[in-house]
């Protein structure tokens, strides 16, 4: 994100007043809050002395329960305590369909957006995430002193539209300014660029609770700037968890739990998934409610044979962020680790062999984000006065609109960096035409059927022109926090229509990822559709404008003249319909050469009569 500032416009402190600011990593499993005091960064603690809150949250009957209270009663009272709602943020019930069948909640019918059923009522995982956002916001202000001004919020990088809107919906919810939405990935950047004075192009490898991240980012001094992005929003620690505790019904011979075991059992396994980070083997053992005991024990390498998909998984976005970046593993100097789910010692393997080198976590992989986070925010408070930071993210996939024919043109292509404005001059396709719809569509692909419908808006009040005439000026603008909106404009009259996008589903990471290889692997196949429909639409515009000339003059033609050119309009009538590009242009090349003398005949009758009555001293 480009930074040309270091503080928000009216928000420079005065040299005795420092503003308090606050970064915040708003965890799939724990949620953190950092703040810059003395010069440094740090999280801070609860009353307790802990610096992580698990992200969990628990409706009573009276009040709510967040974080580590929460937790423990997770066990008890499953379906009124939620956890994991980053993985549902700004995503609606259709997308968990792709999902793995684990989520333990009951969900509401709404299909514009997830609701999870409590005795408290419908709840969405905004407002789940608000209450997090709440205790963490309260942490702050009490450990530091005084109101917050705003906080810097991070997400991951493969985040769309709506889960990052969503997030600042939350943060909204929870009384909380949003400085900037700030991508996790670039967070861990600044906090290594700084602590460690690192340069050159390093690789950012997050794998969080629910999702995983890749960047490939450029350091130097006073710049972060990511050259390509990657991941997965829908893998993370909980997938291990879920894959170990499998495992352990397997190996048990238990089939149907009910939600308070498998609640039990799941804590349990991901205990055992953090043990065997440390010892070679561990234990299960519990009592489940109907008195039935569980004692498994589970290896290290057993936990690492069942996860070895996972790992690959996070393997192949890594391939595809390189090649984004036009970089090999060579030339990568360093890959950073963050995420408290990179502690497994066959991910820190597994990393270590594709790079052919260590990867890096002298840094807390919990804390890094957070701490990333909080240098940001201390800049944008206007704290910050040695010098300014440009950070520069990027967009994860191309952003266009649709023209006539049904093609995605493009307008901002994927990998461009935020914060970014572009325009382009469309006209109109119709004689008279006094309104366009504008249709933003998302993906690589050159038809709009193959690409994601973001919105649709209206610009009327085009003045009535020839086909063609018209200038309608279409901006995109996409804002540091990867927010989209855009407007048209018609440039003689000015009339204009805007929209923010904000699509009320999430767009997964395996749609993205499928995107990005279908427009691969159909290249060639796009090519030639999208020349077919541009030669359908050159085809039909010409087709109107013969028959619309005829219908006029076309006394103009003898017989065997017009029985010449009313052959040709029917050969490219007919090859409209079936033909390919080849072929309708041929036709479109036959009936434009048939028309040169009836053009020239038009043309010298529409000259005599603009100069019949005009004398030739006025002319």
């Amino acid at each position: 994100m480009a930074l040309l500032q270091i503080s928000e416009p009216g928000m420079s402190a005065a040299p005795h007043e420092r503003r308090l600011a606050v970064g915040i990593d708003l965890g799939t499993t724990n949620s953190l809050v950092a703040a810059v005091r003395s010069g440094s960064a740090a999280c801070l603690p609860d009353e307790t002395g802990r610096v992580t809150l698990p992200s969990v949250v628990r409706y009573r009957a009276e009040g709510v329960e967040v974080g580590e209270a929460a937790l423990k009663a997770q066990k008890t009272d499953p379906l009124n305590t939620v956890s994991s709602a980053k993985r549902l943020i700004g995503r609606t019930l259709a997308d968990l369909q792709k999902e793995p069948h684990y989520l333990p909640y009951r969900f509401g019918d709404n299909p514009r957006v997830i609701e999870l059923m409590t005795r408290q009522g419908a709840k969405t995982p905004i407002e789940v995430s608000s209450e997090i956002l709440k205790n963490l916001k309260a942490r702050a202000e009490a450990a530091l002193g005084g109101d917050l001004v705003g906080a810097v919020i991070t997400v991951p990088a493969y985040f769309d539209d709506a889960q990052r809107q969503a997030t600042k919906d939350a943060a909204r919810l929870a009384g909380l300014n949003v400085l900037r939405l700030l991508n996790e990935p670039t967070a861990a950047a600044v906090a290594y660029g700084l602590d460690n004075a690192s340069e050159g192009t390093f690789v950012v490898y997050d794998l969080g609770g629910g999702t995983f991240d890749v960047s490939v980012l450029q350091l130097t001094k006073g710049l972060f700037e990511v050259k390509a992005t990657g991941g997965n929003s829908a893998l993370g620690g909980d997938d291990f968890d879920h894959r170990l505790f499998c495992h352990l019904l397997e190996q048990t011979g238990l089939s149907k739990l009910n939600e308070q075991d498998s609640r039990l059992l799941l804590g349990l396994t991901r205990a055992a998934k953090e043990a065997l980070t440390r010892d070679t083997e561990t234990r299960v053992q519990a009592t489940l409610s109907d008195g039935l005991k569980v004692d498994a024990a589970i290896t290290r390498q057993e936990f690492h044979d069942l996860t070895r998909h996972l790992v690959q998984k996070t393997i192949e976005p890594v391939k595809q962020a390189l090649k984004d970046a036009g970089v090999g593993k060579a030339d990568i100097k360093g890959v950073i680790m963050v995420g408290g789910s990179t502690r497994m010692l066959h991910v820190q393997q597994a990393v270590a062999t594709f790079f052919g080198q260590t990867p890096l976590n002298n840094l807390n992989p919990d804390e890094v984000v957070a701490l990333g986070a909080a240098m940001q925010a201390d800049v944008l408070a206007g704290n910050k006065t040695d010098g300014n930071w440009l950070l520069l993210d990027v967009t994860p996939l191309s952003l266009g609109l649709e023209t006539y024919g049904g093609l995605a043109e493009k307008v901002i292509p994927r990998n461009s960096t935020l914060p970014t404005a572009r325009a382009q001059d469309f006209t109109t396709f119709k004689d008279g035409q006094t309104a366009m719809t504008i249709h933003v569509v998302q993906g690589e692909r050159e038809l709009v059927a193959d690409c994601r419908s973001l919105a649709k808006f209206t610009l009327r009040g085009i003045p009535p022109m020839a086909a063609g005439a018209a200038r309608i000026r279409v901006t995109f603008q996409v804002d540091a926090d990867g927010l989209l909106s855009v407007s048209a404009q018609e440039q003689s009259t000015g009339v204009a229509a805007q929209i923010e996008v904000k699509p009320s589903y999430g767009l997964d990471d395996d749609t993205i990822t499928q995107m990005l290889k279908d427009s691969m692997s159909n290249a060639a196949e796009d090519m030639a559709a999208r020349a077919r429909a541009e030669a359908v639409v050159e085809g039909e515009s010409l087709t109107e404008a013969v028959k619309a000339a005829l219908a006029i003059d076309s006394d103009l033609l003898d017989a065997a003249e017009l029985s010449a050119i009313e052959t040709a309009l029917a050969d490219l009538e007919g090859r409209l319909k079936n033909g390919s590009a080849e072929d309708i242009r041929a036709a479109v090349a036959k009936l434009g050469h048939g028309t040169d003398n009836f053009a020239a005949k038009r043309m010298n009758r529409n000259i005599r009569r603009a100069l019949t009555g005009q004398k030739i001293e006025d002319i």
